[in-house]
């Protein structure tokens, strides 16, 4: 079995011998962003992925004062190690990890399973909501490296040595409309997908119980749909969160170099005008 690119991910059983160690910080960031509340981690601060890690005027990732400010006042300094989980097989906790690592910051790392392998075994659980004295961490300036813009994926179409990846689910790749409200996937203009992306479902890189696939299994899944090391990479989904995740897995994982995150993603692209898409053609009914 083949090791991981890089040392990201710890396990419960680490996670749970580190709970109070003071220079480790839990951090859960959810879908449900009430499921904190339910219990966490002992000692976990809860980041609000719509609120804390996004600007909303701008529809635009956290600022750099902001993130600072938010690491600030979770009592993360400069030496802390930062520790990620979250539902929903951690897709937020990946987002958060990739902001993170736009603005430099290099100890950090995801429990692997997250919240639902935690919950799974009994693992220790509270409903204290922690305080931390301020650090007064303050972040360098963004690194854009890994992260993708609409003229980018542009130029990625059919251009030789790039790849695109589609991490939505197939009925969002293939334009279908989703239930119940039967309104244009994502909320964008029109349905379908980037001309040329392959479709891998993010969700596929993990096991049942929210554990990452092991190395070997993982560069299967993605060297079947032509996405190899030798490739320029772009990753997108709805609005980068899921696409964020499948990045943390490529790049991160599995040592890919060329790995960018369009966090624009199909909410953007989707409600382009004058950029090519694809979608199904429907069957004709005779």
């Amino acid at each position: 079995m083949t090791a991981y690119a890089k040392n990201v991910l710890v396990d419960a059983e680490w996670a749970k011998a580190h709970i109070k160690d003071p220079n480790v910080r839990f951090v859960e960031v959810d879908v449900d962003t009430a499921a904190y509340d339910e219990g966490h981690i002992p000692g976990a601060v809860a980041w609000n992925w719509t609120s804390q890690l996004s600007d909303g005027i701008r529809r635009d990732i956290v600022s750099r004062e902001d993130l600072s400010k938010l690491l600030s006042e979770s009592g993360i300094a400069s030496e802390t190690t930062i520790v990620l989980y979250g539902d929903n097989n951690n897709w937020f906790a990946a987002w958060a990890y990739w902001q993170l690592k736009l603005f430099g910051v290099e100890d950090v790392k995801i429990l692997d399973g997250g919240r639902k392998l935690w919950l799974a075994q009994g693992l220790p659980t509270s409903t204290d909501v922690p305080s931390y004295s301020a650090t007064g961490i303050d972040l360098p300036l963004v690194d854009l490296s890994h992260r993708a813009f609409r003229q980018e994926v542009l130029d990625h179409i059919n251009r030789d040595g790039a790849a695109l990846v589609d991490v939505r689910s197939p009925g969002e790749y293939s334009g279908e409309l989703l239930a119940p409200a039967a309104l244009p996937q994502e909320g964008a203009q029109r349905a379908g997908h980037v001309p040329g992306a392959a479709n891998i479902p993010w969700a596929t890189a993990v096991r049942e119980d929210g554990t990452f696939k092991d190395a070997d299994e993982l560069r299967e899944l993605y060297a079947a749909k032509g996405i190899t090391p030798d490739k320029d990479i772009i990753a997108y989904c709805r609005i980068g969160e899921r696409s964020s995740h499948t990045w943390f897995v490529l790049h991160e994982l599995l040592g890919f170099d060329r790995v960018r995150n369009y966090d624009g993603s199909w909410t953007e692209y989707g409600s382009l005008v004058g950029v090519p898409i694809e979608k199904a053609v429907p069957a004709l009914v005779s």
